[in-house]
């Protein structure tokens, strides 16, 4: 890796921790200044009307505060939602670029065909693997039973919405009714759908689709170097993010939740180098030489929770790696929506956690069940803001637990989220790699 290369993952390492420490200097200084009014506005009141004006304040106070660290927050926000803006600006004309290419490169349907059945039978076995992993880690050390949380109030609210995913749903986000209108939404599922057939339909015409292929080509060249002014703006993005959440969150939050915190990311990290390793070895694929040359979008997904963000540094990361341009900008795009492994695994993982805080016992039967259903139910969900949580909701509406329970998550989801993200950039460059290396490729 060269020295620019090294110069920005030092920055963004550098943006993290500084956000860290004046994230937590900005929340002590706003906690620390509550508005005390109790005295004043008790004063000379029965007792019994002292301690309800004291209550009702101490609850303003608490509402007070809470909205001064989120208009803060906001403050630094800003920067987090430029970058990731600048992102998804990149991603649409950069997926269908690479994917027309890749397609047309492999030439016809056939081809097309095979690649994309070991394609989706790879995605199928890593989420089940996933999945039941979750379910593992959960069973195993009962982060809901062993914390005692307060638990929410009843049909409090959460923000999410249950996703009501079905067949006719599925069908309808992945058939693009117009491209156009994918690409403004930034889904890539359809954008993948439509780069097939336009793919295989501009190598099938012969010469004649050369020059839109060539176009094609082009476009993906500009693209990648739109990348790489965009990566410039990594370390302002990635401080304004971790600012603004431990503004919001704290650091005192942190200490309710370090069971949870343990129990996942240990999750995450025997299925980062245990699971994705002893895969990798299966297919003679060298892991820690491929783990170094894309931890750079590691460390991008981890710092901004989002593996979008990533996607297209791990393009390039992979070819340089020595992955085929037919393979990457096939099997990558495709990751985005079938084989987010960190994601699939938050889903089994938190729905049985939420069932144990308030008591529920799971039966193995319904857990199979619960992981059967999210193997269909989680795909094609990449495009949905806080996809991981919609389709939680819903297995909680499946299964009859209190759906408030989500409330239980929310403070340390963005800390989690950041996990997840790094770990579905390493899923699915171990999936383009495997798919490579089925396909007869050395690298």
């Amino acid at each position: 890796m060269n020295f620019k290369k090294n110069k920005l993952i030092l920055f963004i390492v550098l943006s993290m921790f500084v956000g860290i420490i004046l994230g937590f200097i900005i929340n002590k200084q706003i906690t620390a200044k509550p508005i005390k009014l109790v005295e004043q506005v008790s004063s000379g009141k029965p007792e019994y009307a002292q301690k309800q004006i004291k209550k009702a304040i101490e609850k303003y106070e608490v509402q007070f505060v809470k909205a001064q660290k989120k208009k803060v927050a906001g403050y630094f926000s800003v920067l987090s939602d430029i970058f990731l803006h600048l992102i998804k600006m990149i991603i649409a004309p950069l997926v269908l670029a690479v994917l027309v290419l890749g397609v047309a490169k492999v030439g016809d349907f056939k081809s097309v065909g095979r690649i994309g059945l070991k394609t989706m039978i790879y995605f199928t076995c890593a989420t089940l693997i996933a999945l039941a992993l979750g379910l593992i880690m959960v069973n195993l050390f009962k982060p809901g039973t062993v914390m005692h949380l307060d638990l929410p109030e009843a049909n409090a609210s959460t923000g999410i919405k249950a996703n009501a995913q079905d067949a006719k749903n599925f069908i309808d986000h992945v058939i693009p009714e117009s491209i156009i209108k994918s690409m403004a939404a930034n889904d890539i599922l359809p954008i993948v759908v439509f780069a097939l057939f336009f793919g295989i339909a501009a190598a099938s015409i012969g010469e004649v689709g050369y020059p839109i292929i060539k176009a094609f080509e082009s476009l993906a060249h500009v693209m990648f170097k739109v990348t790489n002014f965009v990566m410039n703006f990594a370390p302002l993005g990635v401080f304004g993010a971790i600012t603004a959440v431990v503004i919001q969150q704290g650091l005192d939050v942190l200490s309710g939740y370090v069971y949870l915190i343990l129990c996942f990311f240990g999750g995450l990290l025997f299925f980062v180098f245990g699971i994705l390793y002893l895969i990798c070895v299966t297919f003679k694929i060298k892991y820690f030489k491929l783990l170094k040359d894309i931890k750079e979008p590691i460390l991008l997904a981890f710092s901004t929770a989002s593996s979008e963000s990533a996607m297209p540094k791990t393009i390039e990361a992979l070819e340089k790696h020595g992955i085929s341009n037919r393979i990457v900008s096939f099997v990558l795009p495709l990751g985005y929506s079938f084989n987010l492994d960190g994601s699939i695994m938050y889903m089994t993982f938190a729905t049985v956690f939420i069932a144990q805080s308030y008591g529920m016992d799971i039966s193995t039967a319904d857990q199979i069940k619960m992981m059967l259903i999210l193997l269909v139910t989680s795909k094609g969900m990449a495009g949905v803001p806080r996809a991981s949580l919609v389709v939680i909701a819903g297995m909680l509406s499946m299964f009859k637990i209190p759906g408030e329970g989500l409330l239980l998550l929310l403070a340390v989801d963005q800390l989690l989220d950041m996990g997840r993200s790094a770990t579905n950039v390493v899923g699915n460059a171990v999936a383009s790699a495997v798919v490579a290396k089925l396909e007869g490729e050395r690298f």
